[in-house]
């Protein structure tokens, strides 16, 4: 199947999932794999600082051949390698490609991050920002190039909002306004039919790639933010054309 796209496209489409650690982006990809393994040859790159966690959670739910799911392990902080330079992350996306070729999608993961977190058009052609109740109802409407500028904000684990205190629509509503009309997706995997909305998001989207109707769009760069430590230091990055520690 679709042996006519992938003639289209010099490559795979490559699809960014970033988001705050805990939302769910596995549980995400997870999902995705195993509802269009069927309809596109897919393979999953995992982002972690010094651990392969994320990679061994979904080969151990089986969604993809084990073959297909490679992990990168940064070394630094998880925004380095998919905004600042991206080189581990492309070798290792190129050498999955070759390796499987003709694939038609590749997903993207990022290590957990902040708000701030994007990927760079060099390595991704679209991106998801996954967010989800637990971390907070004023979440969304805080903003920020994540949730602003990605293709898809996923609202994650809204069956949740009851159990947390969250009012999931003024959730819902606040997004809205952060995005100005970007696309937002409420997700719960007890729920059918907003996981079905998801993988047409991605089918809609990978239509349009390989038909030359989707262009890239930069979030923009990831704002000042620091990092505290244990040894009491904070770093601070400054990320735009340089990469400065304070």
């Amino acid at each position: 199947m679709h042996d006519e796209a992938r003639t289209a496209g010099t490559r795979a489409l490559r699809l960014g999932v970033a988001g705050p650690v805990g939302t769910g982006k596995s549980s995400v990809i997870a999902t995705l794999c195993r509802h269009l393994r069927g309809e596109f040859a897919i393979g999953v790159i995992t982002n972690d600082i010094y651990t392969d966690e994320d990679a061994r959670f979904l080969k151990s739910e089986g969604v993809l051949p084990e073959e297909r799911i490679r992990a990168v392990e940064t070394g630094s902080c998880p925004h380095t390698a998919i905004r600042d330079d991206v080189t581990m992350n492309l070798m290792a996306v190129e050498d999955m490609e070759r390796d499987f070729a003709p694939l038609d999608i590749v997903l993207v993961e990022s290590g957990g991050d902040n708000l701030t977190a994007t990927f760079s058009p060099a390595l991704v052609d679209a991106q998801l920002f996954v967010l989800d109740v637990a971390g907070g109802g004023d979440v969304a409407r805080k903003g920020g190039p994540g949730i602003s500028g990605a293709d898809l904000l996923v609202i994650n684990k809204i069956d949740l909002g009851e159990h947390v205190d969250v009012d999931v629509d003024r959730m819902v509503a606040d997004a809205r306004k952060a995005r100005k009309g970007g696309a937002i997706l409420p997700l719960s995997r007890k729920r059918p039919d907003t996981m079905k909305e998801l993988c047409d998001w991605v089918r809609a989207l990978h239509g349009s790639y390989i038909t030359g109707g989707h262009t890239p769009v930069d979030p923009g760069p990831m704002a000042p933010h620091h990092h505290a430590h244990d040894d009491g230091h904070e770093h601070g990055h400054v990320h735009g054309r340089g990469h400065s520690h304070d």
